[in-house]
């Protein structure tokens, strides 16, 4: 079983620029709720009993979110507001499952991934990225249930337009298994449209496997200087590693944007 989450959240957000110059961007209220909980909402509903938070100091906010305690006792011991009792123990819960790790130097989400090497303790674990989120169903819950119906990793997918399959990671696929999952043959970061060789791009969940770190741990940087997961999976993938493209049923939202944050925050209200 899936027990384990890793999400990474040391980036600075800088397309949601000026909010993020004072405020962490998985903070930031979407329909009157903290990003971040709509993520750990998905993570405990699909069973995850430990989540790991990879921060960087400039991003010690989203420690203090969980950790503000002293404030809250005095509050509720002089108001005894009901709603922020209620919003306190929910900050609790979310609290007793959470654990810390520190990336300071923005070296890519391998390098992130690779901070939370000796803190995994399953062959499995579910890696969630904050800007992408999925609603209406529960796509990690999804996800699980195909890697334990075909004992492989799993990456969620979605169909995207040709025309914009430059901004995606899109899967060379080897074989269908059945109307919703494809075994992965490949990764292609951000093709151009003559060399995409699907339309079926890679979203933010991924059910990766513990060896993962031993690659990470060799790799050198690449584009940009950074350590990419995308290049640890192809690696993996090449050595005959099973990965599954899972093309969930959820509506998939993009709030690592300004527009898209906004649109994220009508369509919450919407449910």
């Amino acid at each position: 079983m899936i027990k384990q989450a890793i999400i990474p959240l040391a980036g600075l957000g800088t397309r949601l620029l000026p909010l993020t110059s004072v405020f962490a961007k998985e903070l930031l209220p979407i329909n009157g709720k903290p990003g971040i909980e709509y993520i750990l909402d998905e993570c405990i509903e699909a069973g995850i009993k430990e989540v790991v938070f990879i921060i960087s100091k400039k991003k010690q906010m989203i420690k203090n979110y969980f950790y503000n305690d002293k404030f809250y006792k005095k509050i509720i011991k002089k108001k005894k507001d009901p709603r922020i009792i209620k919003e306190y123990k929910k900050i609790l819960k979310y609290k007793k499952m959470i654990r810390f790790v520190y990336q300071n130097k923005p070296l890519g989400t391998g390098d992130a991934v690779l901070k939370t090497q000796k803190f995994i303790k399953d062959k499995f674990f579910l890696m969630l990225l904050p800007d992408d989120l999925i609603i209406k169903k529960n796509c990690s819950k999804s996800m699980i249930n195909i890697h334990n119906r075909y004992k492989s990793s799993v990456m969620a997918s979605m169909n995207v337009k040709k025309n914009t399959v430059s901004r995606w990671g899109i899967f060379k696929l080897s074989k269908k298994l059945d109307k919703i999952n494809y075994l992965v043959k490949d990764v292609v970061e951000k093709p151009s449209i003559n060399n995409a060789p699907s339309n079926k791009a890679v979203i933010g969940r991924y059910i990766l496997p513990k060896k993962i770190f031993s690659k990470l741990s060799k790799q050198k940087p690449g584009k940009g200087g950074e350590i990419h997961i995308t290049d640890a999976i192809q690696s993996l993938i090449y050595e005959n590693n099973k990965f599954v493209a899972h093309i969930f049923s959820g509506k998939y939202l993009d709030c690592g944007s300004m527009n898209g944050y906004i649109k994220s925050s009508l369509e919450i209200a919407k449910l």
